[in-house]
C-alpha cells in the first residue's frame, strides 16, 4: 500500500512539473542571458544599466489594451514597476497575461521626458488603456526607464 502512495505521488509530480513546462509560453526571440537581473538594481543605477542588456522577471500588472506591444513587470520592491516595451506586431501579448509571470530579456533604455512628453505621452497611455489621463501628474522633467524588447516568456 506504500509503495502505491509513493508511486502515486511520483506520478502525479511528474505530471504537475509536466504540465508547468507545458504552460510555458514563448514570444520573440530565445532567452539568451544566465543572469537575472533585479528590477530594482536597473533602477537604483539606471546609468550603468543604460544601454545594457537585461534579463528580468516579474508578475505582469498591466498589458498593452490596443495592440499588446508592451508589459509592465511588478519590481521587487514595492510600488515600482518596468516596462517592457517591443516594435509593433513583432510580439503581441494577450490580455490575458496579465497575473502571469514573465521573464523577459532587452536592452535597459533610460531617456529624460519634459513635461509636454510627459502629456503627450500620458494621453496616449490613457487612450491605450481606456482611462482619462490626469494633467496633475505632470510635474517636471521625469526619467524614463524600460526594456527594449527582444524575448519573452510568459507562464
Amino acid at each position: 500500500m506504500r509503495r502505491m502512495f509513493v508511486a502515486t505521488a511520483v506520478v502525479m509530480i511528474c505530471v504537475a512539473v509536466g504540465a508547468s513546462a507545458a504552460a510555458v509560453k514563448k514570444y520573440g526571440k530565445d532567452l539568451t542571458l544566465k543572469e537575472t537581473t533585479k528590477i530594482s538594481d536597473i533602477y537604483a543605477k539606471t546609468e550603468a544599466f543604460n544601454g545594457k542588456r537585461v534579463k528580468v522577471r516579474g508578475a505582469i500588472v498591466e498589458v498593452c489594451e490596443m495592440k499588446g506591444c508592451w508589459i509592465a513587470l511588478a519590481s521587487d520592491q514595492e510600488f515600482q514597476t518596468i516596462r517592457f516595451k517591443v516594435d509593433e506586431g513583432v510580439i503581441v501579448f494577450p490580455m490575458d497575461a496579465k497575473g502571469l509571470t514573465a521573464t523577459v530579456e532587452g536592452v535597459v533604455t533610460v531617456t529624460e521626458e519634459t513635461e509636454a512628453q510627459q502629456i503627450e505621452h500620458g494621453q496616449m497611455m490613457a487612450k491605450e488603456m481606456g482611462k482619462p489621463f490626469d494633467l496633475k501628474t505632470v510635474k517636471g522633467p521625469k526619467t524614463v526607464v524600460m526594456i527594449k524588447g527582444e524575448a519573452a516568456e510568459v507562464q
